[in-house]
């Protein structure tokens, strides 16, 4: 299903895990969980406008930040997620990858929730994590992004491909699975964190958040080109996480 919040076109889906044997949450989705997550790409980077793939963390994580255009997609998303967090009477959560054009747009939204007067975790900042990191593009890093194509068409064939020296959708997959894990297992037993029901942000990057999407959706990792492209700085919902962790296991 599709919700159209604020101008923003968002997907709706059941919190659906692709590991066997795991209870998932059970009665109104929207309004049962403590907790749901959320992914928001990065606005327009400067590697977008330079049209080329930034996949280096060396160079990423201090250089290819937003561009002018980027600022605003990012002022925009956390209108429409601050909105999104007063209407579900939810707590809000940044959780971003430590690239320099996440984390920007990241800091854009954790600070206008904060000047909303919203609840805000962490408090003093956007949470970085290098397991949100952009998948690597190995040799085709530094070409133009039309070198995105020759991958996903890998991809469709084998998730386990690295061709090119790319990292494979399931490596990918497994560290977004770990990353969920812990935070799952952190938001079920941290005292503070229980006191609330919380809106869980992941700023990151298309391929990153599309192959997250496939674990929400129970999708083998070679199809997540088939989901609907993700737009920059455009919250998508993924859905609710089980009720027991999957102790950061891959499946």
């Amino acid at each position: 299903r599709r919700k159209d919040l604020g101008g923003a076109m968002l997907l709706l889906m059941p919190g659906l895990w692709s590991c066997p044997g795991v209870e998932l949450n059970q009665g109104d989705p929207l309004r049962g969980s403590r907790f749901e997550f959320y992914a928001l790409r990065h606005g327009q980077s400067l590697a977008n406008v330079q049209k080329v793939i930034s996949s280096d963390p060396d160079v990423a994580i201090v250089q290819h930040g937003l561009s002018p255009a980027g600022w605003e997609q990012a002022d925009t998303a956390a209108k429409i997620v601050a909105e999104k967090v007063i209407t579900t009477g939810r707590a809000l959560a940044v959780v971003s990858s430590d690239f320099k054009r996440a984390w920007e747009t990241a800091a854009v939204v954790h600070q206008h929730a904060q000047k909303e007067g919203l609840r805000v975790w962490p408090a003093d900042g956007v949470r970085k994590e290098v397991l949100l990191r952009e998948r690597s593009f190995g040799t085709l890093n530094g070409q133009s992004d039309r070198e995105y194509e020759r991958v996903w068409e890998e991809d469709a064939k084998d998730a386990t491909h690295q061709h090119f020296n790319v990292e494979s959708v399931m490596s990918v997959r497994k560290r977004v699975q770990l990353l969920l894990s812990r935070l799952t297992s952190q938001f079920e037993t941290d005292p503070i964190l229980l006191s609330e029901r919380w809106l869980v942000l992941l700023v990151a990057h298309g391929d990153v958040l599309q192959i997250a999407q496939t674990l929400f959706e129970g999708l083998p990792g070679e199809q997540h080109r088939t989901l609907d492209h993700l737009p920059t700085a455009t919250p998508r919902v993924l859905g609710f996480p089980p009720t027991s962790h999957a102790g950061g296991r891959g499946c």
